[in-house]
């Protein structure tokens, strides 16, 4: 008796589900709308996350000291470390930088009669006055100088397989000098390594030491073809390259440590490139002061790209006030490689200045014997019989 009444509920209900339609393809449909509208808005924050530096990233450093960079280096977790530097690793080495008020080199181009200092690297300007360049460049050419302790804790980075490339804005080859090359390093702005004929109907190509002979005679340096002038392949003011703008495309998204060292970061392209790093890169400044800070109004609207050492929401910004070469020793004690380093540096100097007096001794044989040969009596030449 109990069982009975449920039958005809049963049916009815069969009978219900089968006359009511079936939700499952309106189901799926606004489901499939739901998840495309989410893959959209998940491309959007990427795109927006990649480009404008928006988002949060996890924090890889301990500590936002130059102690917290060397834990994460020792961690064995950084194996593609970046350096980015600029003129100030190379002012201990005698060479001044452009910027510094007092001894910069924009500070003391009075002597040559520039219309504005800049101009002295400005390619029309140039091409119509390169006295005052070749001037400078004599004072400053490559080979007069030594790599510093900060160019040679990079060949130790190298040496340990922690550096993945050296992108410098110098000009001086004091990276080849110290052992960077090849693939080692970007020069963003040039080299003087070579030369090259201005004509681009020419562009006859010259070496290091042509260039320097012709610098160090007084003359200015114009092509044995052509006759036109003869410029280091320096990237100035006004032309067209600049290997910053071909950086290596896997560089700075696999970046696992961006150290930036004697640079004011005012230069474009090549001060853009700390933004190209991924969020969660760790990115240390060794400077006299800070530089390369995001715009504050770009901070209160939460774009990145910028460093920020000193806000709240800093994670992976590292700025170590000091000297380059300071710094670098600063931190191969905390590596436990300040020994190594100062022994490096001590042979290398010890090795450039052997080559040194080695091009001493023969540019003197070479003189000395020049003098003999001008000075020898020219024998007579024997009468002819008659």
């Amino acid at each position: 008796m109990s069982d009975a009444p449920e039958l005809p509920k049963e049916e009815e209900e069969e009978r219900e589900e089968e006359l009511t339609p079936e939700p499952e393809d309106q189901s799926d449909d606004s489901s499939g709308e739901e998840a495309a509208g989410n893959t959209e808005m998940d491309f959007l924050r990427n795109l927006f996350s990649s480009t404008l530096g928006l988002g949060s990233a996890d924090k890889v450093l301990d500590e936002l000291t130059l102690d917290g960079v060397a834990q994460y280096i020792k961690s064995g977790k950084c194996k593609n470390i970046l350096c980015m530097v600029g003129a100030g690793i190379s002012t201990s080495a005698g060479i001044p930088d452009f910027r510094s008020p007092e001894t910069g080199l924009y500070a003391n181009m009075q002597k040559y009669n520039l219309p504005y200092p800049e101009a002295i690297f400005q390619i029309d300007y140039f091409k119509k006055h390169p006295e005052p360049f070749f001037a400078l460049a004599k004072e400053l050419y490559p080979g007069q100088f030594k790599p510093t302790i900060c160019h040679y804790f990079m060949k130790l980075l190298k040496d340990k397989g922690h550096l993945r490339r050296c992108y410098t804005q110098n000009i001086d080859t004091l990276e080849r000098v110290a052992g960077l090359e090849g693939d080692d390093l970007i020069e963003a702005h040039g080299t003087f390594f070579t030369s090259h004929c201005v004509s681009f109907c020419c562009r006859q190509e010259y070496n290091l030491d042509w260039m320097r002979d012709k610098i160090f005679s007084e003359d200015i340096p114009r092509c044995d073809k052509c006759s036109s002038l003869v410029k280091p392949d320096i990237v100035f003011f006004g032309e067209n390259g600049g290997s910053a703008c071909m950086f290596e495309g896997n560089d700075f998204p696999r970046c696992d440590l961006l150290i930036i060292m004697g640079t004011s970061l005012q230069v474009q392209p090549f001060a853009g490139l700390v933004g190209r790093v991924s969020k969660g890169c760790p990115r240390l400044l060794i400077n006299m002061e800070k530089a390369g800070q995001a715009d504050p109004l770009f901070g209160l609207l939460g774009f990145g790209g910028g460093m920020d050492f000193d806000s709240e929401k800093a994670y992976r910004d590292v700025a170590h006030i000091s000297t380059c070469d300071d710094g670098c020793l600063a931190l191969a004690e905390l590596l436990g490689w300040k020994v190594e380093l100062e022994e490096l540096v001590k042979q290398e100097h010890a090795r450039i200045d052997g080559q040194e007096k080695e091009k001493e001794k023969v540019g003197e044989s070479k003189g000395a014997a020049a003098e003999v040969s001008a000075a020898a009596p020219v024998a007579p030449e024997p009468k002819k019989e008659e």
